[in-house]
């Protein structure tokens, strides 16, 4: 007895749905990651001048 096309069609649309669900889950951990190295390299680039800064103030001023 062979399979019905129209039946065919509705497993492989399901098949597909059920892959793009379950990728759904590894993209949003791959952005995720890549929002928390962006933020983290943000956060570190605005912190730099203020060590600079500090550090050039530490030499320059006397301890006394």
């Amino acid at each position: 007895m062979a399979a019905c096309p129209g039946r065919r069609v509705v497993l492989k649309t399901i098949t597909v749905v059920a892959v793009l669900l379950m990728l759904q889950g590894c993209a949003a951990m791959v952005v995720g990651t890549a929002v928390g190295v962006v933020t983290t390299v943000a956060v570190e680039t605005v912190k730099v001048p203020f060590k600079v800064t500090g550090a050039v103030i530490d030499v320059a001023t006397d301890d006394d």
